[in-house]
């Protein structure tokens, strides 16, 4: 039976003519660039060490093989996301009769969460210059990130006509949103006067480029910001990054009462597992400080427990 099976679903196609059409599908699903390229590396990746993985036969052990790989946790489970949701398509499309992939667990990652003091953020913000262009727009990429926890690709994506000054609001349009969803984000006076300095000395041939462009105009490409964000945080004895920025916003939000459906809109995530993570870390802050703050504690201090005294 399982003979018969396998040579009515075996595709004619080669693996590199399955993937490009379902690269083509997910463009078309309107998927964000760099997750369509992403799909595209990680595929081509797995067929080159495994050619025969979508043959009915063969399928499984490949996968299997291919997930027993020695990786960190966390690319583990990217990997094993773009598999799956490529492999779920196959059958759809009747390449394939089952998902290779099913039965294969993600592994327990533990998330990787910036967290930095009052003081380090304070030092960051006074690093750029601004009475130069850059510096300027250094320090209102910045302060809007830590006011909002924009993804950096998202902040480079944003176009003056996004940002309404009187409103205090910034929008994330669909299409450069992560999620494909458009999303608006309360920013503060702070950041918008920020970024109302910023745009008053744009030249007006700059009247379609990104609100964060380079100094000639040009769209700013999210590996300068990325250097430039670890320049400064090496320059205080910090390891900061643009997403560290995104870190930070969620977890002072929730340390000053912020409400977590609300952070889950703000932040643009999908679903509330998600944003559980900064909650749980938020929360062992909680514990930390009432150790150290609770007047029972003063009144109460801890005494030194001794263990079994060995000969």
């Amino acid at each position: 039976m399982s003979g018969n099976v396998a040579r009515l679903f075996k595709t004619e196609e080669t693996w590199q003519q399955v993937v490009e059409r379902y690269v083509l599908t997910r463009k078309a699903d309107g998927l964000a660039p760099r997750t369509v390229k992403d799909y595209r590396y990680h595929l081509t990746r797995f067929f080159t060490a495994y050619p025969e993985g979508l043959n009915p036969d063969k399928a499984k052990r490949c996968v299997l093989e291919y997930m027993s790989l020695e990786r960190s946790p966390g690319y583990h489970n990217m990997v094993l996301k773009y598999l799956r949701c490529f492999f779920r398509w196959t059958v759809n499309e009747g390449i394939l009769y089952s998902n290779p992939c099913s039965g294969i667990r993600s592994r327990k990652a533990q998330p990787k969460i910036a967290q930095h003091s009052p003081d380090v953020v304070k030092a960051l913000l006074a690093l750029p210059d601004q009475s130069t262009y850059t510096g300027l727009r250094s320090y209102a990429l910045l302060l809007l990130s830590l006011d909002t926890g924009i993804r950096p690709r998202e902040a480079l994506s944003l176009r003056v006509e996004d940002v309404s000054i009187p409103a205090r609001v910034v929008v994330v349009r669909a299409e450069t949103a992560k999620t494909r969803v458009q999303r608006t984000l309360p920013i503060s006076d702070q950041t918008a006067q920020a970024i109302m300095k910023l745009v008053s000395i744009r030249p007006k041939e700059w009247r379609n480029a990104p609100l964060f462009c380079s100094r000639d105009g040009q769209p700013l490409r999210v590996n300068s910001w990325y250097h430039t964000v670890k320049g400064y945080g090496e320059k205080i004895g910090a390891d900061i990054t643009p997403y560290s920025l995104r870190h930070l916003f969620a977890l002072y939000f929730l340390r000053n009462n912020g409400n977590t459906f609300a952070l889950q809109r703000i932040m643009g995530h999908d679903n509330l597992d998600t944003t559980k993570i900064y909650v749980a870390l938020a929360q062992s802050d909680l514990e930390e400080q009432h150790e150290l703050a609770s007047p029972v504690n003063a009144l109460f201090p801890k005494r030194q427990r001794l263990g079994k005294i060995r000969d």
